[in-house]
């Protein structure tokens, strides 16, 4: 099984996009490109080539379901693991669509940052065995 690496994060404020970052480098030992904005993430994701994806729902511009539908057209979201992480308490969105665009997993903000590298590694493992 290929192991998790490289982690696509997605989150425009600042402090949360930092401390999502140490924690996932730190505690993970992933390698973790950070974008504050969707139009960020088209740019950078084919150079990057994540294995994972990790999106907040509540962006500037463009939300975290139109750039799944973006970038649903540049790379495969069926082979790249789509994880949902927002504050919001209503539901994302429509589940069949959600599947679709690669989302297997919704964690809900405030996360505990001390776990959250090994709540990504628990949900790869479960998608990779």
């Amino acid at each position: 099984m290929k192991p998790l690496k490289r982690i696509l994060h997605v989150e425009d404020v600042p402090s949360i996009q930092v401390v999502t970052r140490i924690a996932l480098q730190k505690l993970g030992g992933f390698e973790v490109l950070s974008c504050a904005s969707g139009q960020e993430a088209l740019e950078q994701v084919r150079q990057f080539e994540p294995d994972m994806i990790l999106l907040d729902l509540s962006l500037p511009q463009m939300d975290g379901i139109e750039l799944l539908r973006q970038l649903s057209v540049m790379i495969d979201l069926q082979h790249t693991t789509v994880v949902l992480l927002t504050g919001q308490a209503n539901d994302p969105g429509d589940p069949s669509e959600l599947q679709r665009l690669g989302v297997r997993k919704l964690l809900k903000k405030p996360f505990d940052p001390l776990q959250l590298a090994t709540q990504l590694n628990e949900i790869w493992n479960a998608e990779h065995e």
